[in-house]
């Protein structure tokens, strides 16, 4: 290979390098020398990002851009770092440097496919850590796009977030470089991650894998649940298999010869891919192998990336770093396993919830385990570090309100009353998954805490960091219930409340039926207390809108109230049974209902937050909506530009009929939870037949009629949203959603930022899309 001034190939660096290539580019050359089966590549240096700024002279003018940036005020921010963006992108590369470019790509092959990522590093602090903050370029084709994206890489270096850290940091822009790695992009068939250490129990004599179909950007960026196999490293058999369900794979673009796709597997492979292990056992033991090769190389466990190329039928290790955090007490003993409901990790002492009498029991601290929560369990869950239950899918009672409390949740593990005692201490991975014995906490290695470390964190104060988000023409809303969270909430990036659930208010603030509190002459109290429940949350909000539903309570739910027992029936099926405007209209409920509309008229007028809006929960025909509305108007609830009422959208009748639906209501928020349960006849709770499959919002019955009623309702002008727990889960359901013209998605706190940005990258997508449809039809 030929000798280079800006240019060093993968097999010219070593573990050394890091202040010439940056750590990711160190690290690939490292692995190389190794003879490791790396996927071929070269770095352009940091040396040529310097003389690349010196020669075509841009450090005054950058420097003067800098200058007259104040750090912290996020729109000059903004503004002036595009401007350096733009300053780099439209100088030209100086030939020296492009011309050694060109020529390395061409000993890579002829115009062959390549990744471009950036690989920054300080001058004075080589170790310094800057990832995630530059960019990454897939499926670049030809030497001048390779010119190109080299370049961007080095205008990414001046993005507003990159620069506010180093300012926020202390570092010099001036000695911060960036190296771009331009590596042979491999076509991907199958990809993975794996790590040399079992990363849930701390085992060190267990390898994890992780592998699905396509590109591991779906595994990295959690598309898909990948298959996973655990190898023993001593007898190199396979002491556990899981096999997911892969609906999805990341593909090369084929149409944009540039980027990369998201394609159905069922549609790129066939049906029988979806439920398909994507390693035989065979290739499981051999990748295995290989990858204590690179631990061993290292010394140290690591976290590997991997893809097997279909085009000369080999796998390559594509990165490979030291595993940061393992488990203290090395084995870990396992007790059970189950649906990782809401993530997070903690250890506590396990009690056991058997009726609604044990929850007295229940200390801060303490491991909640019973066989299914329900509302009245709810202030018992709020003392406890984690739950576990026996049975229960992903929208069960226990996963929706773990995710509200904010605590970790596991779901399904069938055994866990069984298995786990009282008193014991155990420790709840409920990223994972997991339930193991003792306390296993979590420390850095030996080798990282040797290394120099950069503080983290957020670079700008929380009020300003939300303003610096994507901004989307859908609308992003977030799901609330109780209304205290609303302060752990509000600085996070939402254009409102899209399901505020009246529920917990009822619980823990109100505690009593509303019609026991009627007929005992204390309803200003009902009144009072449901109103400040609502406004606490409106006020934090404003001027944003706050969906605020009606009680949706189900007659075993509201018997759990004081007083519920004298007025509720006992129904057999209540998810079925008396609930939504069906109960709003009935002359047993009606009372209560009013007081229900006192309470947000008080918000509304008495409170001035006219941002509170109406919803109406599980309506089944259009003469029930008729009638409400009559009721919420003789409350002084009457539809108008600043007053909306929306209807939940669960019930399938409400899809058929949205012809006769529309003209009456002002929007429809989508249930996705109950829509699906009701479409697909699949029980949302059962834990069995969500580990089967069956309860999936990106069923095509379910996304046929969504599609449906969103064209129904945009053509009477109505407003469609969704409240549901698809798009916290499912990013390729949040697409799809996207791309039939969702006016707003609601989702839960965790998962408001990925989920802005996944909505702007799908919006960007469009119009790319459109962009280059309307040329090639020029």
């Amino acid at each position: 290979m030929s000798s280079y001034r800006f240019v060093k190939w993968f097999a010219e660096l070593g573990k050394d390098d890091v202040g010439l290539v940056g750590g990711k580019g160190a690290n690939l050359g490292e692995m190389t020398r190794a003879g490791i089966a790396v996927p071929p590549g070269f770095c352009v240096t940091a040396e040529a990002y310097r003389y690349f700024v010196e020669r075509m002279e841009l450090q005054p003018k950058i420097r003067a851009l800098i200058k007259q940036t104040d750090i912290n005020d996020v729109e000059q921010l903004t503004l002036n770092t595009a401007r350096i963006r733009d300053l780099i992108k439209a100088t030209p590369v100086p030939p020296e440097i492009a011309d050694e470019i060109t020529r390395a790509y061409r000993e890579l092959g002829d115009d062959v496919p390549v990744a471009v990522r950036s690989s920054a590093t300080a001058e004075d602090l080589p170790e310094a850590s800057f990832a995630g903050q530059q960019d990454t370029y897939l499926n670049i084709k030809g030497a001048a796009a390779v010119v190109e994206h080299v370049r961007r890489c080095w205008a990414s270096l001046w993005t507003a977030r990159a620069t506010s850290y180093r300012e926020s940091h202390g570092f010099d822009h001036f000695t911060v470089y960036l190296s771009a790695v331009v590596q042979k992009l491999i076509q991907a068939s199958r990809s993975g991650v794996a790590f040399t250490a079992n990363p849930v129990t701390g085992n060190r004599q267990e390898i994890m894998i992780n592998a699905s179909w396509g590109l591991g950007e779906a595994i990295v960026s959690g598309t898909v649940t990948p298959d996973e196999y655990i190898v023993n490293k001593t007898t190199w058999q396979i002491v556990d298999k899981t096999i997911a369900e892969k609906t999805t794979m990341i593909i090369n673009d084929p149409e944009r010869d540039l980027g990369t796709v998201k394609v159905p597997v069922a549609e790129k492979l066939g049906p029988e891919y979806v439920r398909t292990q994507c390693l035989t056992d065979e290739e499981v033991v051999a990748l295995a192998k290989e990858f204590q090769r690179v631990e061993d190389h290292y010394r140290f466990p690591q976290d590997i990336e991997w893809a097997y190329d279909a085009g000369d039928e080999r796998f390559y290790i594509l990165q490979a770093r030291p595993i940061t955090t393992l488990a203290e007490t090395g084995e870990g003993e396992v007790l059970v396993k189950g649906m990782a409901a809401s993530p997070g990790v903690a250890t506590g002492r396990v009690i056991l919830v058997r009726t609604v009498e044990d929850i007295v029991g229940v200390k801060e601290g303490d491991v909640l385990v019973t066989v299914m929560t329900n509302p009245d369990m709810v202030p018992a869950m709020k003392k406890a570090a984690a739950i576990v239950t026996d049975e229960g899918g992903r929208t069960c009672h226990a996963a929706i309100v773990s995710r509200e409390l904010g605590i970790p949740c596991i779901v399904g593990t069938k055994t866990a009353t069984q298995v786990l005692k009282p008193g014991t201490e155990v420790t709840v991975d409920a990223t994972r998954g997991v339930v193991y014995k003792g306390r296993v906490r979590q420390q850095e290695d030996a080798a990282a805490a040797t290394a120099p470390q950069v503080p983290g964190g957020a670079v700008f104060p929380p009020h300003i960091l939300k303003e610096i988000y994507p901004v989307t023409g859908t609308k992003i809303y977030m799901n609330l219930g109780q209304p205290e969270a609303i302060s752990r909430y509000q600085d996070l990036p939402f254009d409102g409340i899209g399901l505020m659930r009246t529920e917990f208010i009822f619980t823990d603030h109100i505690g009593a039926h509303p019609m026991y509190l009627l007929r005992t002459g204390q309803e200003k109290l009902f009144i009072d207390r449901l109103a400040d429940g609502i406004a606490a949350v409106a006020q934090a909000a404003f001027p944003r809108p706050v969906v605020v539903r009606f009680s949706d309570f189900r007659t075993n739910e509201f018997r759990g109230l004081q007083g519920g027992e004298e007025v509720e029936p006992v129904e057999n099926n209540p998810m079925l049974g008396w609930r939504g405007v069906a109960r709003y209209i009935s002359p047993e409920y009606e009372g209560g209902f009013r007081l229900e509309c006192r309470a947000m008229r008080k918000v509304r007028e008495e409170y001035h937050l006219t941002n509170v809006w109406a919803m109406l929960p599980f309506v089944r025909t259009t003469w029930e909506v008729e009638r409400v509305l009559a009721i919420m108007a003789s409350e002084g609830l009457q539809s108008n530009r600043n007053f909306r009422v929306w209807i939940m959208a669960e019930v399938p009748s409400v899809v058929f009929l949205a012809e006769q639906f529309s003209p009456l209501v002002d929007g429809f928020s989508i249930g996705s939870n109950d829509l699906t349960q009701l479409i697909l006849g699949a029980d949302r709770d059962s834990g069995i037949l969500d580990n089967m499959g069956y309860f999936d919002e990106r069923d095509p019955a379910v996304q046929t009629a969504i599609a449906h009623l969103i064209a129904v309702a945009h053509k009477y002008g109505k407003t469609v949203s969704i409240c549901g727990q698809g798009p916290s889960v499912y990013p390729e359901f949040t697409e799809f959603l996207v791309r039939n013209g969702i006016d707003s998605v609601s989702v839960n706190p965790d998962t408001v930022v990925h989920t802005r940005r996944l909505v702007a990258s799908v919006e960007q997508k469009i119009l790319l899309d459109g962009l280059r449809a309307g040329k090639s039809g020029g």
